[in-house]
C-alpha cells in the first residue's frame, strides 16, 4: 500500500496529482528546482525536495536526483507526471531498483512503445494502417511534404514539417538538438505529413489481472507548433465502425505488451476516415480530465490503484455521458508567433460553476518564468452536449479574469466560437488557415469604453485620496474643467485619450455615454441605453479592465509625452502645469504662423502665460484646446520651419 508518494514532475500535474492523493489519504513529496522554490506545487506539497539548478537538464531531467530525493523524503512510491521523466525507462527502473513503487506501466512496455519500429509493428498486426518511414537520407520532392519527429519524446518538441528538399538538413540538425534537450535523445525520424489530419486518441487503462479498458476517444486537432490546445472527448463526427476500429486496435496494443496503468494510443486519420497510427505514450496525457468528466473517473486514483496490484474496478469501464472540452491557458502571445511570455502573473481567477473544472499549477502573485512550458492552466468543462459545453468553455474563459503576461486567452474564446468548430470541421491545420481572423485586434469602441472606465477609474482613486478633491502634482485643478487621460490597448497599440469633467454630480463625459458609478475599483456607464460594469485593477503602469464579454489591458502613458523624448523641432511645451484657457484665432493644423507670434495662453497660479511660436512656419500638429489640462512639459503644439519645409 503507497503511503508516501513523490511526483518527479511541477507545475500544473503535480498540484493535480497531489489534489488526489489527499482524497486518498497519501502523503505527498514535491522536488522543485530553484527557479521554482516558490511554485504552487511545492507550496501544495507535505514535504519538498531541492534539486539545485533551474535546467531541465540540471534538474527535473536528473533522474537519479529524483530517486535520491525521493528515499531522503520517506516515499515508498514515485509518480512521473507526463513530460520529463515520463517515458524513460531507465528512470522507471531505477525507481524499481532503489524499492520504490513506479505508478507508470512496466518497464519493457515503455521500452517497446519508445520504440517506433516496435510500435508500428504492433499496430500492423492490429490491422491499423501505417504511415511508412521515410529516410531522410533517401527522400525525393515525391515524398514531401514530410514530418519529422524525436523518437523519445512528445509535446511537439522535435517535431518539424518540410515542404522543401533544400531545407530537410537544416530541419533535422534543428529537431535533433531540440529533442536532445527536451529528452536527452537526439533520435529523429520522417514520415509523410498528412495535410488537414484530425488528431483522434483513445485513452488505455490496464491492470496486471488481464483487464484493458478503452476508455473512449478524444480529438485534440487543434495545435499550434504540433502542441495541443484545445481537446474535446468524445472525439465528434466518427462513426461506430471507425469508433470500433480504434478501440480495437489501442487494446490490442495494449495486450501485446503487457500493458498496466494509464496510457494513450494516438492516431492521425485522414479526410477520407482512413485513420493511422502515430504512437502510444506510456503515461498520462495533459488531456486526461475529459476522459475523467465524461466517464466520471479519476484516472490518478486508477493508476495508483493498479500500481498497488489491484484490479480495475469492473470487467468493463462504465458508460461515457455527456461532452467535455479543455482548453489549455499559456502564457504566449499568439499573434507574435506565439511567443511565451513572462512575468508576475497578478491575478487568475476562472469561474467556479457546475460543470467546470480548472487544473493549474499557479495563483495570483506567482511568477511565470524562462525554464518552462508557459501553460498556466487548463479549463475544463463538461456538459451534456458538445454544444453546451463548449458554450459553457468559451464563456467561462471569458469572464476569466488574467492579471499579468500576455496570454492565448482571447484566441481560445474565438476559437471555440469559430463556425469551423463549432460545426465540428477539425483538422491539424485549424490555426494555419484561421489564426490572423482569430488574433485580430479587439472592438474598438469597447476598447475605448474599457479605457474611458480605466481613466474614470483612476480619477475616482486619485479624489478618494485626496480626500474628494481632485489633484495633479503640487496644484488643485478647477473643477470645471476638462481633464485627459491616455491609455495605449495591450497588446494591438491603439491610443486612446480620454477626456472627462468633474462635476457637481459627479464625473461626467461626453454625449452618449452617462457615468453611472465610478470607484477605483468598479465603474459603471450607460451607453446607447445599455448599462455595462467594468472591474478595474491597476500595477504601476498597467491597467486591467475586465467586463462581461472580454477583458482588456492598457499601459497608461503620460497625458503628453515627456519633454526628454522629445527630439522633433519646433515643439512648443507647456512651461509648467497649467490649464489652456485660448488659442489664436484660427489656429488649426495648417495655419501660417510668424516668429513670436503668440499661439496659447497658459493659465497657472491665477497668472497667463503666452506660448509662442519659435519661428515662422507651419503649425503642423496642435495638441491643446481651451479648458484641457496640462502637465510640465507637455506637448503643445508643433510648428515646422519655414526654411525646413519641402519646396515642390
Amino acid at each position: 500500500m503507497i503511503t508516501t508518494l513523490l511526483v518527479a514532475n511541477r507545475g500544473e500535474i503535480a498540484c493535480r496529482i497531489f489534489r488526489t492523493c489527499r482524497a486518498l489519504g497519501i502523503a505527498t513529496v514535491a522536488v522543485y528546482s530553484d527557479a521554482d522554490a516558490g511554485a504552487l506545487h511545492v507550496r501544495e506539497a507535505d514535504t519538498a525536495v531541492r534539486l539545485p539548478g533551474a535546467a531541465p537538464s540540471d534538474t527535473y531531467l536528473r533522474g537519479d536526483l529524483v530517486v535520491a530525493a525521493a528515499l531522503a523524503a520517506g516515499a515508498d512510491a514515485v509518480h512521473p507526471g507526463y513530460g520529463f521523466l515520463s517515458e524513460n525507462a531507465g528512470f522507471a527502473a531505477a525507481v524499481q531498483d532503489a524499492g520504490l513503487t513506479w505508478v507508470g506501466p512496466p518497464v519493457k512496455a515503455i521500452e517497446l512503445m519508445a520504440s517506433k519500429t516496435r510500435a508500428k509493428e504492433l499496430m500492423a498486426a492490429a490491422g491499423v494502417p501505417l504511415l511508412a518511414p521515410v529516410d531522410p537520407a533517401a527522400a525525393r520532392a515525391e515524398d514531401l511534404p514530410l514530418l519529422l519527429k524525436a523518437a523519445a519524446g512528445g509535446g511537439g518538441r522535435g517535431m518539424r514539417i518540410v515542404r522543401e528538399l533544400g531545407d530537410l538538413p537544416g530541419e533535422l540538425t534543428a529537431a535533433a538538438a531540440e529533442a536532445l534537450s527536451a529528452f536527452a535523445d537526439g533520435e529523429v525520424f520522417a514520415e509523410p505529413y498528412v495535410e488537414r489530419g484530425r488528431h483522434v486518441e483513445v485513452q488505455i487503462m490496464a491492470d496486471e489481472h488481464d483487464g484493458v479498458w478503452a476508455l473512449g476517444t478524444r480529438d485534440c486537432s487543434l495545435q499550434r507548433r504540433h502542441q495541443k490546445v484545445v481537446e474535446e472527448a468524445p472525439a465528434p463526427g466518427l462513426d461506430d465502425g471507425l469508433r470500433d476500429r480504434l478501440h480495437d486496435a489501442a487494446t490490442a496494443a495494449a495486450r501485446a505488451v503487457g500493458y498496466r496503468g494509464a496510457g494513450t494510443v494516438e492516431f492521425l486519420v485522414a479526410a477520407d476516415g482512413r485513420p493511422y497510427f502515430l504512437e502510444m505514450n506510456t503515461r498520462l496525457q495533459v488531456e486526461h480530465p475529459v476522459t475523467e468528466a465524461v466517464f466520471g473517473l479519476d484516472l490518478v486514483a486508477l493508476q495508483l490503484r493498479v500500481a498497488e496490484g489491484e484490479p480495475l474496478p469492473a470487467a468493463v469501464p462504465p458508460q461515457p455521458t455527456g461532452h467535455a472540452v479543455e482548453a489549455r491557458l499559456y502564457a504566449e502571445d499568439p499573434a507574435r508567433g506565439w511567443q511565451p511570455q513572462t512575468g508576475a502573473l497578478l491575478a487568475l481567477d476562472v469561474p467556479a460553476e457546475p460543470g467546470l473544472r480548472l487544473d493549474t499549477g499557479y495563483t495570483g502573485g506567482d511568477t511565470i518564468g524562462v525554464h518552462y512550458d508557459p501553460m498556466l492552466a487548463k479549463v475544463i468543462a463538461h456538459a451534456p452536449t458538445r454544444t453546451e459545453a463548449v458554450r459553457l468553455l468559451a464563456r467561462a474563459l471569458e469572464r476569466t479574469r488574467i492579471h499579468g503576461p500576455v496570454t492565448n486567452r482571447e484566441l481560445l474564446v474565438r476559437s471555440l466560437r469559430h463556425p469551423d468548430f463549432v460545426a465540428a470541421r477539425l483538422d491539424t491545420g485549424f490555426y494555419d488557415r484561421h489564426l490572423a481572423a482569430l488574433t485580430a485586434a479587439p472592438d474598438e469602441s469597447g476598447q475605448r469604453l474599457a479605457a474611458t472606465a480605466a481613466a474614470l477609474a483612476e480619477a475616482a482613486r486619485r479624489t478618494t485620496a485626496t480626500g474628494g478633491v481632485a489633484r495633479f502634482g503640487a496644484w488643485r485643478n478647477v473643477a470645471s474643467q476638462p481633464r485627459l487621460r491616455r491609455y495605449r490597448g495591450e497588446p494591438d497599440g491603439r491610443e486612446y485619450d480620454i477626456t472627462y469633467r468633474t462635476t457637481r454630480e459627479g464625473l461626467a463625459l461626453e454625449a452618449g455615454t452617462r457615468v453611472v458609478a465610478a470607484r477605483p475599483g468598479h465603474v459603471t456607464l450607460e451607453t446607447g441605453g445599455v448599462t455595462r460594469h467594468f472591474a478595474v485593477a491597476s500595477e504601476g503602469d498597467r491597467v486591467y479592465v475586465d467586463t462581461a464579454t472580454g477583458s482588456y489591458t492598457f499601459t497608461a502613458l503620460p497625458r503628453f509625452t515627456d519633454p526628454t523624448d522629445r527630439t522633433e523641432p519646433g515643439s512648443l511645451l507647456a512651461p509648467m502645469p497649467g490649464t489652456v484657457v485660448r488659442l489664436a484665432d484660427g489656429l488649426a493644423t495648417g495655419t501660417a504662423v510668424e516668429a513670436g507670434q503668440p499661439l496659447i495662453w497658459l493659465e497657472a497660479m491665477k497668472m497667463e502665460h503666452r506660448i509662442l511660436a519659435p519661428a515662422s512656419g507651419t503649425l503642423t500638429a496642435l495638441h491643446a484646446a481651451p479648458g484641457l489640462q496640462v502637465e510640465v512639459g507637455a506637448l503643445l503644439a508643433v510648428v515646422t520651419d519655414a526654411q525646413e519645409e519641402p519646396t515642390a
